[in-house]
Order: C-alpha cells, then sequence, then structure tokens
C-alpha cells in the first residue's frame, strides 16, 4: 500500500505542475491525467479488495465458517 500512496503522491506534484505552468495545457493532457489517475486508483482498489477477500478467507476458515 506504501508503493501506490508514493505513486498517488507523484502523480500528484506532476499534475500540479503542469496545471500550474504558463504554458497551458491542452484537452489531451488532461485526458490523460485523468486516464492515468483512473488507472492508479483501478489498480489500488483491485490489490485491496484482492488483500481483503484473502484476510476474510483466513478468518473465515479459522472460524469454521
Amino acid at each position: 500500500m506504501g508503493r501506490c500512496v508514493e505513486v498517488l503522491s507523484k502523480l500528484y506534484v506532476w499534475a500540479r505542475v503542469r496545471l500550474t505552468s504558463d504554458e497551458g495545457a491542452t484537452a489531451v493532457e488532461y485526458g490523460l491525467m485523468v486516464a492515468l489517475i483512473a488507472i492508479v486508483i483501478i489498480t489500488a482498489v483491485t490489490l485491496v479488495g484482492t488483500n481483503l477477500e484473502t484476510l476474510f478467507n483466513e478468518i473465515a476458515e479459522a472460524l469454521g465458517i
């Protein structure tokens, strides 16, 4: 989970630099940023969901359910 936080913080810094630059961003750049953020979020949710499923299965087995 720490790696995910590191990636998100780097993405945030990159986006802030791009959004505050004087050059201005095109719709394509905004679209790429949104797509990249969505990929990171989907990956993080998938990893957390898989880890939670494993944890709940272990607990259920320990309880004999």
